[in-house]
């Protein structure tokens, strides 16, 4: 009885490696003779104990690396010449202007201490807060304040020595182009170094 197992279990070794050097032979070719996948592991899984079968477990593709997400720190600079400015128009009896500016100064100082620029793997957002929370539909043109890189046109900073206004146009509200202004509440510099990587060149130099 055991000799009859081993003569009619013997035919079957053969076959088995016959089929698993095509296979692996069939992968490879695939690729034109080059390796694009990761290492395949070979395990044998017994399910009787007269024998068992070959499992080939393959790790196909690259992993692809995602750009981390970069949100610039707050800066001050602004709102507080704004507030210095209208103290100094009180001070000489011009309370005229003094209301405007002051007003201007609270309201940048207030957006300065809650609005964020999120900047992820394909998009720039406006969120707002601590927690980064969902800033809602553009009250000026509508759709929600993300935008993809892709979707950009050109951007410019103002001014390079003391960055004021961010600008940028993009296709992605408008298929002719919208145009978008920001007061630079944020740190000029990581403003200007994230956008150049993530939307390409501006035509203004960056701040120093």
């Amino acid at each position: 009885m055991a000799s009859r197992f081993l003569l009619t279990a013997a035919p079957f070794l053969p076959s088995q490696r016959n089929e698993m050097n095509g296979l692996l032979g069939q992968m490879r070719s695939s690729f034109h003779g080059k390796v694009g996948y990761k290492q395949s592991f070979l395990r044998r899984e017994s399910n009787s104990p007269r024998g068992g079968r070959l499992v080939v477990a393959s790790v196909l593709g690259r992993k692809v690396q995602k750009k981390e997400t970069v949100v610039p720190d707050p800066d001050y600079r602004i709102p507080f010449v704004l507030l210095g400015l209208a103290g100094g128009l009180v001070y000489t009896d011009n309370l005229l202007p003094a209301a405007p500016v002051g007003l201007l100064g609270l309201l940048l100082l207030f957006q300065t201490t809650r609005v964020r620029f999120v900047f992820d793997d394909e998009a720039l957002e406006v969120k707002v807060g601590e927690q980064l929370e969902d800033s809602g539909e553009n009250v000026f043109v509508g759709g929600k304040n993300r935008w993809k890189y892709s979707t950009f046109v050109n951007w410019e900073l103002w001014w390079p020595s003391f960055p004021i206004l961010v600008y940028f146009k993009e296709t992605q509200t408008k298929p002719e182009g919208q145009v978008h202004f920001f007061p630079v509440i944020f740190n000029g510099k990581q403003l200007y170094d994230v956008m150049v990587e993530r939307a390409g060149p501006s035509k203004t130099s960056g701040p120093k």
